[in-house]
């Protein structure tokens, strides 16, 4: 095992704006279960411009750290290797301190979304839309490289956002079709729904909602639900939201972090929960 329960070790989450992440929530009550009673975690300020420095900062007692935007493509050239996921859309939302003091970024995001699929039973699927082009758009292809068949139709506000969809279908091998934002509703009808985008940005779709939808799959958590899982549930249609994909990556993060495994999903769950719900 690479990690000594008795040391004690920091983790952290970095980003900006970082004040609302759940992580440190999160990540704490799976140390609490794993009885990793000297560990921390904390959530940390930091741009673009202060990345650099504060990763030369880290000491040996650091396992690892958590990244938001816009730090997720910023820290690729500042690590000493990635995964082959992450390096599948270039983005890096993990790094790993390893005992030599190497610093290895991975994506946890992808598998955490085709976990948070799974386990509201959505194997595969024949075809499927994404709402949005921004990373999480990139990272919402690779998932659907694993559980889609067919072709997925993105759906975006711009010709230069369309023409960088088609490139990552093309570099995941998934078949990408874009289509113009204006017609949004129109993917509320296919058999899964990834919607990426900001919050607010799909509230007006909410009124278009089928009588009978498939799966949405809503990445925001906060708040929540939003306008459209909320109609989107009141019609009786499956919803994955956004702690369900927080929760399966942060699993994911904390397994890597501490070399224990599986980490506590359950626990970590109910404390996301109970602090959305006390804000």
């Amino acid at each position: 095992m690479r990690v000594r329960a008795a040391e004690a070790r920091r983790a952290a989450v970095l980003g900006s704006p970082i004040a609302h992440s759940l992580s440190p929530v999160l990540h704490r009550a799976a140390y609490r279960e794993l009885g990793l009673d000297d560990w921390s975690y904390d959530r940390f300020e930091v741009d673009e411009e202060a990345l650099p420095g504060f990763l030369e900062e880290l000491g040996g007692e650091w396992a690892g750290l958590s990244l938001t935007m816009p730090l997720k493509r910023a820290v690729i050239p500042l690590l000493d290797g990635i995964s082959a996921t992450a390096a599948s859309v270039e983005a890096v939302n993990t790094v790993v301190v390893t005992d030599d003091g190497r610093r290895v970024g991975d994506n946890t995001d992808i598998p955490g979304m085709v976990a948070a699929l799974r386990e509201h039973g959505i194997e595969q699927v024949e075809s499927a839309a994404v709402l949005g082009a921004g990373a999480t758009a990139s990272s919402a292809l690779a998932a659907l490289a694993r559980v889609c068949t067919g072709e997925v139709v993105a759906y975006v506000r711009s010709a230069e956002r369309a023409a960088e969809m088609r490139q990552w279908g093309e570099r995941l091998d998934v078949a990408v079709r874009t289509a113009d934002w204006a017609d949004a509703e129109q993917a509320l009808r296919a058999p899964l729904v990834i919607a990426t985008t900001p919050a607010g940005t799909t509230d007006a779709l909410a009124a278009a909602v089928p009588e009978r939808p498939a799966t949405l799959f809503d990445v925001l958590y906060d708040p929540w639900p939003t306008a459209l899982a909320a109609r989107w549930s009141a019609y009786g249609g499956a919803v994955v939201g956004g702690l369900d994909l927080l929760v399966h990556q942060a699993v994911l993060q904390v397994e890597q972090m501490t070399g224990r495994s599986p980490a506590p999903l359950a626990a970590m769950r109910k404390a996301g929960e109970h602090a959305l719900a006390r804000r």
